[in-house]
């Protein structure tokens, strides 16, 4: 049926597309703004001059370097490991025959409905009784702070995607059994079938749910707060920038937080437009509503 106001979703659209683009613009535009110029009424978009005055006090303020040294290393590390333990565990319960398959993938399902806040004091106490970490001993006990001291606090409890093993799997179900198959009867192992022949088949979908899992990490911010309030040299590039507006004046200190935020945005903005395309492929292939 031919539309009779076409002109409609186009204006939709543009609007939509102003929306969200109007506060990316406004945080870099404060970014370059002085003192007493941020919040006054009324509003203007524009700085009175274009300087990277902020910039620098954000290096310095926020010691901006040890932020994001942290946050590539948990980011980069949970993403490699969800991908991992996500295209395996996602091959074994979409082509592997074995006993309590369904039970398994229906409790991984059930992981995903619960509030991840639910989870955060037992998932400190783990990380704080872990064994041989931090002078526990092999109970997990009489040590200071466990793993609660070191990144990996903020690494392993991510390591695992209830979501993404439910994606993989929800790909691999639909490649096809004949050519599995053929590999076996060409003398193929189960390794081989699923590293030579199923990860390369899964290549979009992998990218979208290392998108998705990238950019999750890289904001994640109350876990981060909770690890790293007794030992601040953990925080990542979310909390430090947060933290920043307790210490410093208010007029002063936005625009050195929008200067912070522009530079921890720009990494997700890159990586996201780099494999966006694989993106959007990828959640057409999977399914992904």
């Amino acid at each position: 049926m031919k539309r009779r106001f076409p002109w409609f979703a186009y204006l939709v659209v543009v609007l939509g597309g102003v929306a969200m683009v109007m506060p990316f613009l406004d945080m870099v535009m404060s970014s370059f703004k002085g003192p007493g110029e941020y919040g006054v009424i009324p509003y203007k978009l524009l700085p009175s001059s274009f300087d990277l005055d902020n910039y620098r006090e954000a290096f310095s303020q926020l010691e901006l370097p040890r932020l994001f040294r942290n946050s590539v290393i948990v980011t980069v590390s949970v993403t490699v490991s969800v991908l991992i333990t996500s295209a395996m565990a996602g091959y074994a319960l979409a082509k592997l025959r074995f006993r309590g398959r369904a039970v398994i993938f229906r409790f991984i399902l059930a992981t995903m409905m619960l509030p991840p806040f639910l989870l955060l004091i037992p998932t400190f106490l783990i990380m704080l009784n872990w064994p041989l970490a931090g002078g526990n001993d092999i109970l997990g006990r009489g040590g200071d702070g466990g793993l609660t001291t070191s990144l990996l606090a903020l690494i392993l409890p991510f390591t695992v995607s209830g979501f993404g093993i439910f994606l993989m799997r929800q790909f691999m179900v639909s490649l096809p059994d004949e050519m599995l198959e053929a590999a076996k009867i060409d003398g193929a192992n189960q390794w081989q079938i699923w590293r030579l022949i199923v990860l390369p088949q899964t290549k979009p979908v992998a990218i979208t749910l290392g998108l998705i899992t990238f950019i999750g990490t890289w904001n994640e911010y109350i876990w981060t707060l909770l690890i790293s309030s007794s030992d601040p040299s953990l925080q990542t590039l979310p909390v430090g920038i947060q933290l920043l507006q307790s210490f410093l004046d208010p007029d002063r200190t936005m625009p050195i937080v929008m200067a912070g935020l522009v530079i921890s945005t720009l990494p997700v903005l890159v990586v996201f437009l780099l494999f966006q395309k694989y993106y959007v492929r990828g959640v057409v292939l999977s399914g992904l509503k």
